[in-house]
């Protein structure tokens, strides 16, 4: 039988006054239960304004790079379990919604991907909390949460609390469907993977003689560019110029990527 080995991650995203404070809290909690812990400060705001992100889009980057240079560290069985819950799961799908995502987006958060595991993903955020509480175990609460200037804590107070009153579980009916998008995407994904290999040509085009459903060939196009996936408008626009047929053009795609169209044929250049 294998033994875990645990071990803590913490990182100091450097946003608010008192942020050290946590940073402490954790070494000390997990010096008292003999556990080691990585703990790291980060200019997340520095981050931000260098990428041209918003604060949450830069924590949740400086976060994953700690957290991947900790597996690398660790090895290749090594995972990293995350406390996201069935709320977070409930406020990202509402979120992703309201920006008019597809199904990989209304797929929400994934239960596992890649070496991140998200074990408490059908746990409701309350139940977690009593349960802790029931146990004598201290935690504490970032106040940033409570911060409506951001979209996901107005989700959180108002949002989420408000669908719950209109209809009781509505938290974990929007979680469920999460999860058939998220078998509906991992399907379409592996028909488009078999088509992406099917219409791959010797000269390294791929062949949209007889186009397939657009669910299908922004799919083959994601995959054949690779992450992160270019904006939609840019997949529609490719689409759309190979079935019709047209030649001589070249769609952008961001990060040094583009897409030469010519005659129901497409190439992905990735540009040094």
């Amino acid at each position: 039988m294998t033994r875990w080995r645990l071990r803590v991650a913490h990182l100091d995203h450097g946003l608010r006054p008192g942020s050290e404070g946590d940073a402490t809290f954790v070494a000390d909690f997990t010096d008292r239960l003999g556990i080691p812990v990585s703990v790291r400060r980060t200019d997340v705001a520095a981050l931000a304004a260098q990428r041209g992100d918003g604060l949450e889009e830069a924590g949740r980057q400086a976060r994953y790079a700690f957290l991947a240079e900790l597996l690398d560290a660790a090895g290749p069985d090594a995972l990293v379990m995350t406390a996201h819950t069935l709320d977070d799961q409930a406020e990202t799908l509402l979120l992703n919604l309201a920006r008019g995502s597809g199904p990989a987006g209304l797929a929400g958060i994934a239960p596992r991907r890649s070496r991140i595991v998200r074990p408490l993903l059908a746990m409701r955020r309350a139940d977690l909390r009593e349960a802790l509480d029931a146990e004598g175990i201290d935690y504490r609460l970032d106040p940033s949460n409570v911060d409506r200037r951001f979209a996901r804590n107005r989700a959180r107070a108002e949002l989420l609390p408000l669908l719950e009153s209109l209809h009781p579980g509505a938290a974990a009916g929007i979680a469920r469907s999460a999860s058939r998008a998220a078998a509906d995407e991992a399907a379409l994904v592996s028909l488009a993977a078999a088509a992406l290999a099917a219409r791959r040509t010797a000269g390294g085009w791929l062949d949209w003689g007889a186009p397939p459903p657009d669910a299908v060939g922004s799919r083959i196009l994601r995959l054949a560019v690779g992450l992160p996936a270019p904006a939609a408008d840019r997949i529609a626009a490719v689409l759309a110029a190979a079935a019709g047929g047209r030649g001589g053009l070249t769609i952008e795609l961001g990060r040094g990527r583009e897409a030469v169209v010519r005659r129901h044929r497409v190439r992905i250049v990735h540009r040094r």
